[in-house]
Protein backbone atom coordinates (compact mmCIF):
# COMPACT_ATOMS: atom_id res chain seq x y z
CA UNK A 1 0.00 0.00 0.00
CA UNK A 2 1.55 3.61 -1.14
CA UNK A 3 0.05 5.25 1.77
CA UNK A 4 1.74 8.65 0.81
CA UNK A 5 -0.60 8.32 -2.74
CA UNK A 6 -3.47 7.25 -0.72
CA UNK A 7 -3.70 10.15 1.32
CA UNK A 8 -2.88 12.98 -1.18
CA UNK A 9 -5.26 11.52 -4.05
CA UNK A 10 -8.24 11.43 -1.36
CA UNK A 11 -7.25 15.10 -0.32
CA UNK A 12 -7.12 16.52 -3.39
CA UNK A 13 -9.66 19.09 -4.07
CA UNK A 14 -12.44 17.90 -6.54
CA UNK A 15 -15.96 18.33 -6.28
CA UNK A 16 -18.54 17.67 -9.18
CA UNK A 17 -17.77 20.09 -11.84
CA UNK A 18 -14.65 21.28 -9.97
CA UNK A 19 -12.55 18.61 -10.91
CA UNK A 20 -9.18 20.49 -12.76
CA UNK A 21 -7.30 19.91 -9.49
CA UNK A 22 -7.12 15.99 -9.23
CA UNK A 23 -7.14 15.79 -12.71
CA UNK A 24 -3.44 17.30 -13.19
CA UNK A 25 -3.00 15.27 -9.66
CA UNK A 26 -3.55 11.64 -11.66
CA UNK A 27 -2.21 13.26 -15.04
CA UNK A 28 1.20 13.92 -13.00
CA UNK A 29 1.05 10.13 -11.89
CA UNK A 30 0.09 8.18 -14.53
CA UNK A 31 1.74 9.82 -17.56
CA UNK A 32 5.05 8.00 -17.19
CA UNK A 33 3.32 4.67 -17.45
CA UNK A 34 0.76 4.82 -20.69
CA UNK A 35 0.91 5.99 -23.85
CA UNK A 36 -0.39 9.00 -24.09
CA UNK A 37 -2.75 11.01 -21.40
CA UNK A 38 -5.69 13.73 -22.25
CA UNK A 39 -8.60 15.08 -21.32
CA UNK A 40 -11.71 15.53 -23.26
CA UNK A 41 -14.84 18.03 -23.23
CA UNK A 42 -16.11 17.51 -20.07
CA UNK A 43 -12.86 16.94 -18.44
CA UNK A 44 -12.62 13.36 -18.14
CA UNK A 45 -8.72 12.09 -17.65
CA UNK A 46 -7.95 9.78 -20.38
CA UNK A 47 -4.83 7.73 -20.28
CA UNK A 48 -3.78 5.09 -22.67
CA UNK A 49 -2.10 1.99 -22.22
CA UNK A 50 -1.68 0.60 -26.47
CA UNK A 51 -1.95 -3.30 -27.11
CA UNK A 52 -2.70 -5.54 -29.59
CA UNK A 53 -6.66 -6.49 -28.70
CA UNK A 54 -10.28 -5.31 -28.22
CA UNK A 55 -10.79 -2.09 -26.25
CA UNK A 56 -10.99 -2.14 -22.77
CA UNK A 57 -11.97 0.63 -20.61
CA UNK A 58 -11.49 1.26 -17.10
CA UNK A 59 -13.74 3.46 -15.25
CA UNK A 60 -13.02 5.41 -12.10
CA UNK A 61 -14.72 8.47 -11.27
CA UNK A 62 -12.45 11.40 -9.57
CA UNK A 63 -15.29 13.66 -8.45
CA UNK A 64 -16.30 14.25 -5.03
CA UNK A 65 -18.91 14.98 -3.34
CA UNK A 66 -19.28 18.66 -2.03
CA UNK A 67 -21.39 22.02 -1.74
CA UNK A 68 -21.66 25.09 -3.56
CA UNK A 69 -22.38 28.63 -2.33
CA UNK A 70 -25.99 29.66 -3.61
CA UNK A 71 -26.15 32.83 -1.61
CA UNK A 72 -24.38 34.89 1.31
CA UNK A 73 -26.70 36.78 3.70
CA UNK A 74 -26.19 40.59 4.97
CA UNK A 75 -24.10 39.08 8.45
CA UNK A 76 -21.90 36.88 5.62
CA UNK A 77 -23.41 33.63 6.46
CA UNK A 78 -23.47 31.33 3.00
CA UNK A 79 -26.05 29.09 1.99
CA UNK A 80 -25.61 26.43 -0.02
CA UNK A 81 -26.62 23.47 -2.51
CA UNK A 82 -25.29 19.68 -2.38
CA UNK A 83 -23.16 18.56 -5.34
CA UNK A 84 -24.14 14.51 -4.87
CA UNK A 85 -25.79 12.89 -2.31
CA UNK A 86 -25.74 13.73 1.37
CA UNK A 87 -27.90 12.86 4.68
CA UNK A 88 -28.32 16.48 7.06
CA UNK A 89 -27.59 14.05 9.60
CA UNK A 90 -23.88 14.10 8.59
CA UNK A 91 -23.38 17.75 7.81
CA UNK A 92 -24.02 19.22 11.03
CA UNK A 93 -20.74 21.03 12.07
CA UNK A 94 -18.63 19.82 9.83
CA UNK A 95 -15.72 21.77 9.13
CA UNK A 96 -15.46 22.47 5.22
CA UNK A 97 -12.69 23.91 3.01
CA UNK A 98 -12.68 25.95 -0.59
CA UNK A 99 -10.58 25.58 -2.94
CA UNK A 100 -8.52 29.18 -1.83
CA UNK A 101 -7.96 27.47 1.57
CA UNK A 102 -11.34 29.18 2.99
CA UNK A 103 -12.65 27.15 6.00
CA UNK A 104 -15.90 27.05 7.74
CA UNK A 105 -18.40 25.03 9.31
CA UNK A 106 -21.87 24.22 8.45
CA UNK A 107 -24.67 25.08 11.95
CA UNK A 108 -28.20 25.38 11.50
CA UNK A 109 -30.84 27.80 12.22
CA UNK A 110 -32.07 27.42 16.35
CA UNK A 111 -34.65 24.40 15.59
CA UNK A 112 -37.24 23.67 17.87
CA UNK A 113 -37.82 19.99 17.21
CA UNK A 114 -34.93 18.10 15.49
CA UNK A 115 -37.00 15.32 14.92
CA UNK A 116 -39.53 17.24 12.33
CA UNK A 117 -38.16 20.32 11.55
CA UNK A 118 -33.98 19.71 10.75
CA UNK A 119 -33.29 19.66 6.78
CA UNK A 120 -30.72 20.89 4.33
CA UNK A 121 -32.55 24.38 4.03
CA UNK A 122 -31.67 25.35 8.11
CA UNK A 123 -28.38 24.58 7.35
CA UNK A 124 -25.65 27.14 6.47
CA UNK A 125 -22.07 27.53 6.49
CA UNK A 126 -19.69 29.77 8.61
CA UNK A 127 -16.50 31.51 7.90
CA UNK A 128 -16.33 33.78 9.96
CA UNK A 129 -17.48 37.07 8.26
CA UNK A 130 -18.65 39.87 9.94
CA UNK A 131 -20.76 40.92 6.85
CA UNK A 132 -21.53 39.83 3.19
CA UNK A 133 -18.88 42.09 1.88
CA UNK A 134 -16.18 40.79 4.22
CA UNK A 135 -18.00 37.08 2.83
CA UNK A 136 -17.66 38.03 -0.32
CA UNK A 137 -13.76 38.92 -0.29
CA UNK A 138 -12.96 35.26 0.51
CA UNK A 139 -16.15 33.29 -1.25
CA UNK A 140 -18.30 34.15 -4.49
CA UNK A 141 -21.63 32.99 -5.65
CA UNK A 142 -21.24 29.54 -7.36
CA UNK A 143 -17.61 28.81 -5.29
CA UNK A 144 -17.09 24.94 -4.26
CA UNK A 145 -16.09 23.39 -1.12
CA UNK A 146 -15.73 19.80 0.43
CA UNK A 147 -15.28 17.97 3.79
CA UNK A 148 -11.91 18.99 5.33
CA UNK A 149 -10.49 16.26 7.54
CA UNK A 150 -7.63 14.26 7.13
CA UNK A 151 -7.34 10.54 5.47
CA UNK A 152 -6.14 7.94 8.73
CA UNK A 153 -4.44 4.91 7.23
CA UNK A 154 -3.10 2.39 9.33
CA UNK A 155 -1.95 -1.35 9.51
CA UNK A 156 -5.11 -2.70 8.02
CA UNK A 157 -7.82 0.03 7.84
CA UNK A 158 -8.08 3.50 5.24
CA UNK A 159 -10.33 5.88 6.98
CA UNK A 160 -11.78 9.31 5.46
CA UNK A 161 -13.51 10.97 3.12
CA UNK A 162 -13.90 10.73 0.23
CA UNK A 163 -12.61 7.19 -0.46
CA UNK A 164 -15.51 7.07 -2.92
CA UNK A 165 -14.54 7.38 -5.08
CA UNK A 166 -10.29 8.37 -4.95
CA UNK A 167 -10.02 4.18 -3.90
CA UNK A 168 -11.12 3.69 -7.13
CA UNK A 169 -8.51 5.94 -8.68
CA UNK A 170 -6.02 4.73 -6.66
CA UNK A 171 -6.74 1.14 -7.58
CA UNK A 172 -6.75 1.87 -11.95
CA UNK A 173 -3.03 3.91 -10.66
CA UNK A 174 -1.50 1.18 -9.51
CA UNK A 175 -2.66 -1.31 -11.95
CA UNK A 176 -1.07 0.78 -14.90
CA UNK A 177 1.75 0.74 -12.77
CA UNK A 178 2.26 -2.87 -12.19
CA UNK A 179 0.99 -3.80 -16.12
CA UNK A 180 3.44 -5.50 -17.85
CA UNK A 181 1.81 -7.50 -20.39
CA UNK A 182 -1.57 -6.19 -21.70
CA UNK A 183 -3.62 -8.11 -23.48
CA UNK A 184 -6.20 -5.57 -24.17
CA UNK A 185 -6.06 -1.70 -25.35
CA UNK A 186 -6.60 -0.51 -22.21
CA UNK A 187 -8.31 2.89 -21.77
CA UNK A 188 -7.87 4.39 -17.81
CA UNK A 189 -10.68 7.44 -17.56
CA UNK A 190 -10.85 8.83 -14.99
CA UNK A 191 -14.60 10.08 -14.86
CA UNK A 192 -16.16 13.68 -13.82
CA UNK A 193 -19.59 14.56 -12.55
CA UNK A 194 -20.14 10.75 -11.09
CA UNK A 195 -22.22 12.30 -8.06
CA UNK A 196 -24.64 14.03 -10.69
CA UNK A 197 -25.21 11.29 -12.97
CA UNK A 198 -22.74 9.82 -13.98
CA UNK A 199 -22.08 12.32 -17.04
CA UNK A 200 -18.73 11.82 -17.20
CA UNK A 201 -19.00 7.71 -18.22
CA UNK A 202 -21.73 8.28 -20.45
CA UNK A 203 -19.29 11.28 -22.94
CA UNK A 204 -16.02 9.29 -22.23
CA UNK A 205 -17.86 5.97 -23.05
CA UNK A 206 -19.68 7.33 -26.20
CA UNK A 207 -16.31 8.44 -27.73
CA UNK A 208 -14.01 5.29 -26.68
CA UNK A 209 -16.52 3.04 -28.32
CA UNK A 210 -15.08 0.07 -25.69
CA UNK A 211 -15.39 -3.57 -26.09
CA UNK A 212 -15.83 -4.33 -22.12
CA UNK A 213 -15.51 -1.77 -19.40
CA UNK A 214 -15.44 -2.38 -15.93
CA UNK A 215 -15.70 0.20 -13.36
CA UNK A 216 -13.82 0.73 -9.60
CA UNK A 217 -15.84 1.75 -7.55
CA UNK A 218 -16.83 1.17 -3.14
CA UNK A 219 -19.99 -0.27 -2.42
CA UNK A 220 -21.58 -0.45 0.92
CA UNK A 221 -19.95 -2.98 3.57
CA UNK A 222 -22.88 -4.55 5.03
CA UNK A 223 -21.83 -5.45 8.32
CA UNK A 224 -22.40 -3.19 10.63
CA UNK A 225 -25.39 -3.36 13.68
CA UNK A 226 -28.60 -3.65 11.68
CA UNK A 227 -26.79 -3.45 8.18
CA UNK A 228 -28.75 -5.03 4.75
CA UNK A 229 -28.92 -8.41 4.74
CA UNK A 230 -26.29 -8.06 1.73
CA UNK A 231 -23.21 -10.54 0.67
CA UNK A 232 -20.83 -7.55 1.00
CA UNK A 233 -17.97 -7.49 4.01
CA UNK A 234 -14.72 -5.60 4.87
CA UNK A 235 -12.38 -7.40 4.97
CA UNK A 236 -13.36 -10.44 2.60
CA UNK A 237 -11.74 -9.31 -0.71
CA UNK A 238 -12.55 -7.88 -4.04
CA UNK A 239 -15.95 -7.55 -4.44
CA UNK A 240 -17.65 -8.59 -7.83
CA UNK A 241 -21.02 -6.57 -8.91
CA UNK A 242 -23.72 -8.73 -9.65
CA UNK A 243 -26.37 -5.90 -9.90
CA UNK A 244 -26.68 -2.15 -8.59
CA UNK A 245 -29.58 0.34 -9.16
CA UNK A 246 -27.98 1.11 -12.54
CA UNK A 247 -26.89 -1.67 -14.43
CA UNK A 248 -26.97 -5.57 -14.26
CA UNK A 249 -23.63 -6.42 -15.02
CA UNK A 250 -22.78 -8.32 -17.74
CA UNK A 251 -22.98 -12.56 -16.60
CA UNK A 252 -19.65 -13.00 -19.22
CA UNK A 253 -17.88 -10.42 -17.44
CA UNK A 254 -18.50 -11.69 -14.04
CA UNK A 255 -17.44 -15.00 -14.34
CA UNK A 256 -14.85 -13.86 -16.27
CA UNK A 257 -13.91 -11.68 -12.95
CA UNK A 258 -14.44 -14.49 -10.84
CA UNK A 259 -12.47 -16.99 -12.91
CA UNK A 260 -9.30 -14.72 -13.03
CA UNK A 261 -9.82 -14.03 -9.50
CA UNK A 262 -10.06 -17.80 -8.79
CA UNK A 263 -6.79 -18.91 -11.52
CA UNK A 264 -4.85 -16.31 -9.66
CA UNK A 265 -5.76 -17.13 -6.23
CA UNK A 266 -7.35 -13.65 -5.14
CA UNK A 267 -10.02 -13.70 -2.50
CA UNK A 268 -13.05 -12.16 -3.61
CA UNK A 269 -16.85 -11.81 -2.95
CA UNK A 270 -19.81 -11.11 -4.52
CA UNK A 271 -22.15 -7.38 -4.31
CA UNK A 272 -25.71 -6.87 -4.95
CA UNK A 273 -26.43 -3.37 -4.29
CA UNK A 274 -29.95 -2.46 -4.07
CA UNK A 275 -29.11 1.16 -4.25
CA UNK A 276 -27.02 3.67 -6.11
CA UNK A 277 -24.65 3.06 -8.81
CA UNK A 278 -21.67 3.29 -10.84
CA UNK A 279 -19.98 4.41 -14.08
CA UNK A 280 -20.81 1.06 -15.57
CA UNK A 281 -24.32 1.82 -15.87
CA UNK A 282 -23.80 4.19 -17.88
CA UNK A 283 -20.88 2.81 -20.23
CA UNK A 284 -22.93 0.10 -20.69
CA UNK A 285 -25.79 1.38 -22.64
CA UNK A 286 -23.48 3.23 -24.77
CA UNK A 287 -24.41 3.54 -27.89
CA UNK A 288 -25.32 -0.47 -29.62
CA UNK A 289 -24.23 -1.42 -26.05
CA UNK A 290 -21.14 -1.95 -24.00
CA UNK A 291 -20.29 -5.45 -21.80
CA UNK A 292 -19.67 -3.91 -18.62
CA UNK A 293 -18.85 -5.05 -14.80
CA UNK A 294 -17.59 -3.84 -11.55
CA UNK A 295 -15.08 -4.23 -9.28
CA UNK A 296 -16.02 -2.51 -5.61
CA UNK A 297 -14.47 -2.15 -2.58
CA UNK A 298 -16.45 -2.74 0.29
CA UNK A 299 -16.57 0.51 2.75
CA UNK A 300 -18.70 1.53 5.70
CA UNK A 301 -19.79 5.11 6.10
CA UNK A 302 -20.12 5.84 2.36
CA UNK A 303 -20.73 9.73 1.71
CA UNK A 304 -19.78 10.74 4.97
CA UNK A 305 -16.39 12.19 6.32
CA UNK A 306 -15.11 9.13 7.66
CA UNK A 307 -15.22 6.43 5.04
CA UNK A 308 -13.36 3.05 5.99
CA UNK A 309 -12.65 0.49 4.09
CA UNK A 310 -9.48 -2.26 4.03
CA UNK A 311 -6.56 -2.14 2.99
CA UNK A 312 -5.93 -6.30 1.61
CA UNK A 313 -9.71 -5.08 0.04
CA UNK A 314 -7.60 -2.68 -2.16
CA UNK A 315 -4.84 -4.15 -2.90
CA UNK A 316 -7.00 -7.68 -3.79
CA UNK A 317 -8.95 -5.11 -6.18
CA UNK A 318 -4.76 -3.62 -7.56
CA UNK A 319 -4.18 -7.56 -8.13
CA UNK A 320 -7.44 -8.53 -9.70
CA UNK A 321 -7.51 -5.89 -11.53
CA UNK A 322 -3.92 -6.33 -13.36
CA UNK A 323 -4.61 -10.13 -13.86
CA UNK A 324 -8.07 -8.84 -15.48
CA UNK A 325 -5.75 -6.97 -18.36
CA UNK A 326 -2.88 -9.78 -18.54
CA UNK A 327 -6.02 -12.27 -19.33
CA UNK A 328 -8.20 -12.66 -22.45
CA UNK A 329 -12.25 -13.13 -21.85
CA UNK A 330 -12.82 -15.63 -23.66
Amino acid sequence: MNEKLVKDICQAFGPSGSEGEINAFIAAEIKDYVDEVYTDTLGNLIARKKADGPKMMLAGHMDQIGFLTSHVDDNGFLRFATLGGFSEYTLFNQRVRFQNGTIGVIRSERIENMKTDFNMDKLYIDIAAASKEEALKKVKIGDTCIYCNETYVDDTIIMGPYLDDRIGCYIMLEAAKKLKNPVYDTYFVFTVQEELGLKGARASGYTIEPDLAISFDVTASCDTPNALKLPMKMGEGAAIKIKDSSLICSPEIVNYMEKVAKDNKIPYQFEILTRGGTDSGAIQITKGGVKAGVVSVPTRYIHSDNEMCSISDVENCVELAVKMLETRMQ
